[in-house]
């Protein structure tokens, strides 16, 4: 990958670099891919979606409802990313 991936969903911005996701907005976060997790739950009965990331030491999740998810596909193609990059880190293994 060799360019910056953004999304706004909310009053949040994601930023996927390749390597680095990070989230900025109310409790800015980053994480490098070979040391976290992520994992997309849902839809449950009513849409509602759960991201969630888990790291060394933190675990970060957020519920989206399913007009939220609906609206952010730029953010369903962004975490697809993440999740291809984390998936072919050489060395990755379970947090």
């Amino acid at each position: 990958m060799n360019e910056e991936i953004t999304t706004v969903v909310g009053h949040q911005l994601y930023s996927f670099d390749g390597r680095i996701l990070e989230v900025f907005g109310n409790h800015p976060k980053r994480w490098h891919i070979r040391h976290m997790c992520l994992r997309v739950t849902g839809p449950d009965r009513k849409g509602k979606r759960t991201v969630e990331i888990t790291a060394p030491g933190t675990v970060t999740t957020w519920q989206y409802t399913a007009e939220e998810w609906e609206q952010a596909s730029d953010m369903v193609a962004l975490l697809e990313v993440v999740q291809a990059a984390i998936g072919s880190a050489s060395g990755h293994g379970p947090v």
